[in-house]
């Protein structure tokens, strides 16, 4: 039998079935509190059952599944040595350090929104939203503890920021994906999505601007309390400043991460820390702050195992019938955009990472989007939905490595992360304005 007529096999009441019910165990093992492994297993075994019931060949799908796992070694490696990262800065007085720099150097007034607009400009100069909560996001809930202010607030306002940049950064490996994929420029990308990037930026400034004047009005004492006369040692910020410097010149992010950990272990040995202190915080990580490898080794399993499942549902086709009879009927720009958007949800939900859902989106509508409107208009549709939906997801990678940097359950952050759900809803919008425009002129060539 040959693979392509195997992957027309498939119909939409399989795909359906095959959806249904990877979602009804991730969800319960969410809802249940338990491993998020034993939720994804279903799906799994289904979707082997249905592949090896129409005759799919039980070797290839063994080699697939493991290049699944190859592609999320580099996720499964950051996640690994960010349970290190935390531990390793507290013992060398790195996080102590930042956190009464922080204290020194904001006017807590506008705490809120100096973590936004700091993390939204450090992310897109890194184009990387977990490089950016690793630099940032720890100090940054530090001094939310000692400042007595919301966690999760401060939580939604650091990767609200951070994913601006993740989203937008030309630096962004997502962004110059989504171009690549849709066959466009980093260039004409970006145009396409000034419009809601500016009203998103500013949504997000004022709610933060006034979760401030909510919660600032008795930051005076405690910040002047809190402000404590010491002498800083610039060896304490030699592990932050390692992190930063070797990813803004594009150094593998894994070796970025093992050195900054590395120097601040030496850095923690020197100012006396034994080793049997630091191999315990590195296994239990820090009361209070988190971290630590006992809390990352069933994510990892997961994410292992997802990576999998992704692989085998991308190589099967398996979604593609569900797309094509979504699409199938589509009248106007105002349609496809909202049918683009859910159909982009669905595949975020089942697909467990931010790449997937963009190689597959794009290569499954470019074609319509190209013939009826334009290829920028679903990069704009694609960006204000694929790239941060995997965000919002609790049992998908991106979300779990926010998570798991700023020590928060999502469903406690997310109401608060207002750059996330509010683009959704702006290109949505946008697409309801210019319903009435005629989008056969495609764009220029070259700009």
């Amino acid at each position: 039998m040959k693979e392509g007529d195997l992957m027309e096999q498939y119909s939409v009441t399989q795909a359906s079935l095959l959806i249904f019910i990877t979602l009804s165990g991730i969800i319960t093992s969410v809802l249940l509190h338990f491993s998020l492994v034993f939720g994804i297993l279903p799906g799994l075994i289904f979707l082997i059952y249905l592949s090896v019931k129409k005759g799919y060949d039980v070797k290839r799908m063994l080699k697939v599944g493991y290049k699944g796992i190859g592609k999320v070694k580099i996720v499964l490696m950051i996640l690994f040595l960010i349970s290190f990262l935390l531990p390793s800065w507290f013992l060398s007085g790195t996080i102590n350090s930042m956190v009464s720099v922080t204290l020194q150097a904001i006017n807590p007034h506008h705490f809120f929104v100096f973590c936004f607009l700091t993390t939204m400009i450090f992310s897109m100069i890194l184009g990387s939203s977990i490089g950016t909560l690793s630099a940032l996001g720890v100090p940054l809930m530090s001094t939310a503890i000692l400042l007595h202010l919301p966690l999760e607030i401060t939580a939604g306002a650091v990767i609200s920021g951070a994913f601006v940049g993740d989203r937008t950064s030309p630096f962004s490996s997502a962004h110059q994906l989504l171009a690549n994929i849709l066959e466009t420029t980093v260039k004409k990308q970006g145009k396409a999505l000034l419009l809601t990037s500016i009203l998103a930026i500013l949504v997000t400034g004022l709610f933060f601007s006034m979760m401030d004047v909510r919660y600032g009005s008795n930051l005076s004492v405690i910040h002047s309390e809190l402000e404590i006369v010491q002498k800083i040692s610039f060896l304490h910020f030699i592990p932050p400043i390692l992190l930063v410097l070797l990813v803004l010149f594009r150094l593998n992010i894994i070796i970025s991460y093992v050195i900054s950990i590395l120097s601040s272990s030496f850095i923690a040995m020197f100012h006396g820390i034994s080793i049997s202190e630091k191999v315990h915080a590195l296994w239990y990580g820090i009361e209070g702050l988190g971290g630590g490898l006992i809390h990352m080794y069933s994510l990892l399993l997961f994410i292992a195992i997802a990576g999998v499942y992704n692989a085998l549902l991308e190589d099967l086709n398996v979604i593609q019938p569900i797309l094509d009879k979504w699409l199938s009927s589509s009248t106007s720009l105002m349609s496809d955009s909202f049918k683009t958007v859910i159909a982009s949800l669905l595949i975020c939900i089942i697909a467990g990472n931010q790449t997937m859902p963009i190689i597959l989106t794009g290569r499954s509508f470019l074609s319509h989007w190209s013939n009826k409107y334009s290829k920028e208009e679903l990069a704009r549709i694609m960006s204000d939905t694929t790239l941060l939906f995997p965000a919002m997801i609790p049992w998908n990678v991106l979300a779990i490595m926010s998570s798991t940097v700023v020590n928060m359950d999502l469903f406690d952050y997310i109401p608060y992360a207002i750059f996330l759900w509010i683009l959704p809803c702006l290109t949505l919008f946008v697409s309801f304005a210019k319903r009435r425009k005629n989008y056969q002129t495609r764009y220029e060539i070259s700009s």
